[in-house]
């Protein structure tokens, strides 16, 4: 009797709420996430590929291999990182807690620059100031007659601005929900104290927000280590590496173990300071800024200041968003940098092979390479934006609804482990785990299958987000009461989740679409020439010599981008009618 009631209890464990659900949701994890780091670590412990890693750390060319690179790497992300902070909180600080002119016109300005892949900008940076150092045509403003130094031009300096101004804007969107939540009784005692605005901001905002300050610098270091394509536009020319380039250089020229240890290290880097940004935070003992009492404090008068300061901030929110996008226009129409605004024509957009134009290659619109890219492109963003939304839809129900155990946490941090795992790094991982036959399954290097799966996985910790939200606009008593008349897992998913939910997993889906169609880190060592990717043959265009056809098809992402972006934004803003009364 007693082993039965033993057998019975086993069974209600083993098969309890749940249960089923999370073990498929798990395994389905490990083998977009785990196996594929695993098996790169593993295969550099290989009896022929283990001796990469005294290669890589000690060997006579260790030096160029990776210190070189990891000291270039660790000084663009520090100083795009400390960059954002500055530039973000500026601007949050000025739309948040000032009377600056036109706030909101700043503020969705200041949105904009992370819509903009940062190669465009590195492109668009190359038409402006390239110089005659490495050959090929000069830009536009050396065509002007000015003598642009090497520094300006290429290398390190370059490759920081562009970075700062691609990834300040997600520390401006961490930064202001940081500052609109600071209790209005601290600064009003202190205004009542006779402390001046400085010795607020320095005493009681800077210290209350620290926790922002350092997630958005954290994250803004790890975005610009991890960066691809701004290095090695504006860097490779003059044999400028960081270890992204260093990675992406090693697998092209076969060296495939040194270039998974390099890619092992830059995720360890990655991992490294962003636990580093948490254990600062946790070690305050507290940061709470709202409690229940205060109301939104007076904002801070500017008086005399309030337009020389607007007049900064849109300085530099033009330079970041319009600039680029009017560089990349006309020079997709000049016939060269050097005259960025005369002598405009569509050859670049519509134009026929013409042997004694652009070496006989026809415009964007009849390059049959160019055409097949767009669709490969596209037909990527739709299968990723369903297979990531679905994958973390279940990711986030599970978590949701069956939050107690040890698979639910594991879940948990499975999903978000890809934000610590640069995408070049990740791309590397999984020609090592599918690039290869694996038993009875064919390698699928070279298909669309393995762009669809590894864009899936590098995107799932923004699919769980959207996912997470999604779930949290459906009460689970109505689900609950469905479970009782006897539907099942898919019928209640179906029948209730999605249909309610439907607008909020479409703004989800699309913005993932628009991060895959603009990524370049994660695809271009994905990339084949039968299954060619927009960003990826932008790059190779640049990379070639060829700035307006890259230029133009940079564009066409960049429409592409923009008008999925603002679509989401339009179903996000939308709250759903049946909801209403």
């Amino acid at each position: 009797m007693a082993d039965t009631a033993v057998t019975g209890q086993g069974r209600r464990v083993l098969f309890g709420p749940g249960t089923v659900l999370k073990t498929v949701v798990l395994a389905i994890l490990i083998a977009l996430i785990v196996l594929p780091l695993l098996r790169t670590v593993l295969f550099t412990f290989q009896p022929d590929t283990i001796r990469a890693w005294s290669d890589v750390l000690s060997g006579r060319l260790s030096t160029n291999l990776f210190y070189k690179p990891l000291g270039n790497t660790l000084l663009i992300g520090v100083v795009v990182g400390a960059g954002c902070i500055l530039l973000g909180g500026f601007l949050a600080w000025l739309v948040v807690m000032t009377n600056v002119p036109f706030r909101k016109t700043i503020g969705v300005m200041a949105t904009l620059p992370f819509m903009i892949p940062s190669f465009a900008a590195a492109l668009a940076w190359g038409a402006l100031f390239r110089n005659d150092r490495v050959g090929g045509q000069v830009g536009w403003v050396q065509g002007m007659g000015a003598d642009i130094p090497d520094w300006l031009a290429w290398g390190i300096v370059p490759t920081l601005i562009v970075l700062t101004l691609h990834y300040f804007s997600l520390a401006f969107t961490i930064i202001a929900a940081a500052l609109a939540t600071v209790n209005s009784d601290l600064v009003e005692a202190a205004q009542i104290a006779g402390a001046k605005g400085r010795r607020i901001l320095m005493g009681i905002v800077l210290p209350v927000t620290m926790p922002a300050l350092v997630a958005a610098g954290s994250l803004c270091f790890a975005g610009a280590v991890s960066n691809f394509a701004t290095p090695a536009l504006l860097g490779l020319p003059v044999r400028m590496q960081t270890l992204s380039t260093r990675l992406f250089g090693m697998i092209e020229v076969g060296q495939v173990g040194r270039g998974y240890v390099i890619g092992i290290l830059l995720v360890l880097i990655s991992a490294a300071f962003l636990w580093a940004g948490n254990r600062l935070v946790s070690g305050r003992r507290s940061y709470a800024t709202i409690t229940g009492k205060g109301g939104r404090a007076k904002r801070f008068d500017l008086r005399g200041a309030r337009w020389p300061l607007f007049a900064i901030a849109m300085v530099i929110l033009v330079a970041a968003t319009v600039v680029p996008v009017i560089v990349l226009v006309a020079s997709s129409l000049a016939p060269s940098s050097a005259n960025l605004f005369s002598g405009w024509t569509l050859h670049y957009w519509i134009g026929q092979s013409d042997q004694s134009f652009a070496q006989g290659i026809p415009g964007i619109a009849f390059n049959e390479n160019i055409v097949r890219a767009l669709t490969v492109t596209l037909a990527l963003g739709a299968a990723v934006a369903f297979t990531g939304m679905f994958v973390g839809l279940l990711a986030s129900y599970t978590t949701a609804r069956y939050r107690e155990g040890w698979m639910s946490a594991a879940i948990t941090q499975i999903s978000f482990l890809p934000l610590l795992v640069p995408g070049i790094a990740f791309g590397a991982a999984y020609i090592a785990y599918l690039g290869a036959p694996i038993g009875p399954l064919p390698a699928l290097y070279g298909t669309f299958a393995l762009l669809v799966i590894a864009a899936t996985a590098y995107l799932l910790p923004f699919s769980v987000q959207t996912g997470r939200a999604v779930i949290q606009q459906v009460g689970g008593e109505l689900e609950e009461s469905a479970r009782m008349t006897g539907a099942g897992f898919a019928r209640r998913l179906s029948a209730i989740t999605v249909p309610l939910a439907i607008r909020g997993l479409t703004a989800g889906g699309i913005l993932i679409f628009v991060k895959i169609v603009r990524d370049l880190s994660l695809v271009v060592l994905l990339f084949t020439p039968t299954m060619p990717v927009l960003s990826v043959v932008a790059y190779r265009y640049a990379s070639e010599g060829f700035a307006q056809f890259a230029n133009a098809i940079t564009v066409v992402i960049l429409f592409v981008s923009i008008a999925a972006s603002l679509l989401a934004s339009r179903l996000q803003s939308k709250s759903q009618p049946w909801l209403k009364n």
